[in-house]
């Protein structure tokens, strides 16, 4: 596999010129700023540049490179599989409640056209796609055997509109998906948090979907402004900085963490990125720096072997998780690379949701965790 890296910002244009090597091997990544969209070039350059490889990108609230995370630029990763094989779909969602449909139809698509499916890849637009429906439809469109990775868009802390590459141009409502499949390709993949459960545990007692409107019987908004105290001033940007733990009734011990994308004073409700059924527990969630830091090694290390030489390591971490550490993301992102080969290259963006399986267990959608995905392929 040959791999390159590329970065555009407005100031400096690209920062080496886009690697030949278009083709349906070809696989290429674009994580942008939103506003990446009113510059005309770097866009109409990828198309130009890939007219027939497997083009997936998406808006971000921060671009990854290596140990750095910028704003305003875009980041692209251009893999030349050897014997790979890519396939890439879309799906167009005009509410939210479409989200498995539409995840079913990608999961269909990708497996009916290639036999022998291995992983997927998806990006989502962050405000828009339930992300819980998207990946139950997925697993069951394209089969539970199938590594499903990804992530949910993003806009910075603005939560006015994300978008994904569709036919090269940028297109809110979209869910984007790549499948891959070969006997020599490899696949890894590591989720964790590092964030801890505090104060009293509540029950959701009514909510639709993944919107939210009462815990133990009382304005769901309500309560959780009496949590955040001043902070509350900042929402919805300052329910990054409090998730919820959430454990479905009848599940086993494992609990999803879900973050707060948008507010409903009329209705006193909460937007999340996931569902928060009915008859959950739900509970606050705080982390500390160090616990946020080492979660981004163990996830890293789990996504890469001994053999992942050469590899692209994916790294989708939640923006909640940027905001928390502030002036120390850049230590999250270190402690990423330290859990990979050393010629692995690291590229990804700060998201509203990323989507994984869990060491053990089927493909879900998170909030607030580091998720890597690395993608290699071995001789023979």
């Amino acid at each position: 596999m040959e791999l390159h890296i590329a970065k555009w910002e407005p100031s400096a244009g690209w920062s080496r010129p886009l690697p030949a090597g278009d083709g349906p091997s070809t696989l290429v990544m674009a994580f942008a700023a939103t506003d990446v969209q009113e510059h005309a070039s770097p866009i109409q350059d990828l198309r130009a540049a890939y007219p027939t490889s497997a083009v997936i990108g998406c808006s971000t609230a921060g671009e990854i490179l290596a140990d750095t995370v910028s704003d305003g630029s875009l980041v692209v990763a251009v893999a030349r599989f050897a014997t790979t094989r890519l396939t890439l779909a879309h799906e167009r969602v005009q509410a939210s409640e479409q989200s498995y449909v539409a995840g079913l139809s990608l999961g269909k698509q990708l497996a009916d056209r290639e036999p022998g499916l291995a992983a997927v890849f998806v990006l989502a637009d962050g405000l828009g796609v339930n992300g819980t429906p998207l990946v139950a439809g997925l697993l069951d469109g394209a089969g539970n055997d199938v590594i499903i990775t990804g992530g949910l868009a993003g806009d910075g802390t603005r939560f006015g509109h994300t978008w994904t590459l569709v036919g090269g141009e940028p297109r809110s409502g979209y869910v984007s998906a790549v499948g891959l499949a070969g006997s020599q390709l490899r696949v890894g993949h590591g989720s964790h948090g590092g964030w801890e459960i505090f104060g009293p545990g509540r029950q959701v007692t009514r909510s639709v979907g993944n919107v939210l409107f009462e815990l133990d019987g009382q304005p769901a908004l309500e309560l959780y402004k009496k949590y955040l105290g001043d902070r509350a001033d900042g929402l919805p940007a300052t329910a990054l900085l409090f998730p919820l733990a959430v454990r479905a009734p009848g599940a086993d011990a494992r609990q999803l963490v879900r973050t707060i994308l948008s507010v409903d004073e009329a209705t006193q409700s909460l937007t999340f990125a996931g569902d928060v059924p009915e008859g959950s527990r739900a509970q606050l969630m705080r982390a500390s720096l160090d616990r946020i830091v080492d979660a981004a090694r163990l996830a890293s290390s789990e996504a890469a072997t001994s053999s992942a030489a050469g590899a692209l390591a994916v790294a989708i971490s939640c923006v909640g998780r940027r905001l928390l550490l502030g002036s120390r993301t850049e230590d999250e992102l270190e402690a990423a690379l330290a859990g990979l080969p050393a010629d692995a290259a690291l590229v990804g963006f700060y998201s509203y949701g990323e989507i994984s399986p869990l060491r053990t267990g089927t493909c879900d959608l998170h909030n607030q965790t580091m998720t890597i995905t690395t993608f290699w392929e071995v001789d023979g």
